[in-house]
């Protein structure tokens, strides 16, 4: 098969598999001792690993499930009030808006929407398309570091240097597509995955918040440990499998031993390329400079298939079930969208192979509608 979706859900080693599968068996084993006694201290370990990699400190690292969950604690811990707003962009990820509707609706407060749009020239200010949104009322602005809908690589650091307000940063991307020092960026909070471009386990993330913004973040499952701090309250939520969290530092490893920054560097290469000669084969345009792509790029799809959800999962299926194909297909700025997504086991030459796979699923879609 060709594998251009790693953006999605990531993929996980078999090396890591096997150290998962270690860590279940230590659990299993005795089970009480485990999660007592050993736990504890192998999360902060792996929390410890992880802070290095973010040029952070490990008691502002808390391991959660993944990006979505940290964002629903660090917006279900915080006070909105009637008329309050949280400004995103239109890129912002659906789980993500749905958590803000369902914080802000009931309090009488909202979402504020910066229109970035797609495809995005040269020379456009993204920070300022952001900023120039704050009114009196926004309260947070929720931005993503790498948007999932579009791969584009927003400039938190320069936003959250000239906004009035904190900055929660979606960060799901991130980690291991782009260079990163959390702390350095200016944010009150981070959340990212490690199950994306580090390759860990499903179910392996973080939130990182500075030393003032965990007074009063709680996870969204209160357990045993209230009250004992930031880390405590996280590490410890009942039973659980957190062998996600402690190959965290297995993934680090790997995504080391393979590279690490030159790592990133050749998937960036690789995508951009791609992308640039897939949107002049099919006489339509990249979503952004390659500047503003980490590992991920996306390009318009030909032809004038309608723009919709449908469209775009029947155009996915096609792929899949005709060439074995695995390639995220969106709707968006009405206009449908190739997402590639290049991490190491890919090639320049997988990407480019999809070319006439889409022009054929083009062709083939509205024939096969017609006969349903």
């Amino acid at each position: 098969m060709i594998f251009l979706n790693h953006g999605s859900y990531g993929a996980t080693p078999r090396t890591i598999l096997a150290a998962q599968a270690r860590w279940r068996a230590r659990l299993e084993a005795q089970p009480c001792q485990f999660i007592n006694n050993e736990a504890p201290s192998a999360i902060r370990k792996a929390a410890s690993d992880l802070a290095g990699f973010l040029g952070a400190e490990a008691d502002d690292i808390a391991f959660v499930e993944n990006t979505t969950s940290g964002i629903n604690a660090v917006l279900k811990s915080l006070s909105f009030k009637e008329g309050d707003e949280v400004l995103v962009t239109d890129h912002v990820y659906n789980a993500v808006r749905n958590t803000l509707r369902f914080v802000l609706e009931p309090l009488g407060a909202s979402i504020a929407v910066a229109d970035v749009g797609l495809p995005i020239k040269e020379g456009d200010d993204l920070a300022a398309m952001v900023l120039s949104r704050v009114t009196d009322a926004t309260r947070l602005i929720l931005i993503d570091h790498v948007a999932s809908v579009s791969g584009v690589v927003f400039p938190v650091a320069e936003i959250a240097a000239k906004a009035p307000v904190p900055v929660l940063v979606d960060g799901a991307h991130a980690p291991g597509m782009l260079d990163l020092d959390v702390p350095s960026l200016g944010v009150a909070h981070y959340v990212g995955n490690c199950h994306k471009w580090l390759c860990a386990p499903k179910g392996a993330a973080f939130l990182w918040t500075g030393k003032d913004g965990q007074v009063g973040l709680h996870p969204t499952v209160i357990s045993h440990d209230l009250g004992k701090g930031f880390t405590a309250e996280f590490d410890k939520l009942g039973t659980r499998d957190a062998s996600p969290w402690l190959c965290v530092s297995d993934a680090l490893a790997f995504h080391a031993a393979h590279g690490g920054p030159l790592l990133r560097k050749r998937n960036h290469t690789v995508v951009t390329k791609a992308a640039a000669a897939l949107a002049e084969r099919w006489e339509t345009q990249v979503g952004a400079p390659s500047g503003l792509f980490g590992s991920m790029a996306t390009v318009r799809v030909p032809g004038d298939l309608p723009p919709t959800r449908e469209t775009a999962d029947a155009m996915k299926a096609f792929l899949w079930r005709t060439h074995r194909a695995e390639v995220h297909v969106m709707p968006f700025c009405g206009a449908l969208w190739v997402r590639l997504s290049v991490q190491a086991y890919n090639t320049e030459a997988e990407c480019l192979a999809i070319g006439a796979m889409v022009e054929e699923a083009v062709r083939m879609l509205p024939r096969l509608a017609a006969k349903v």
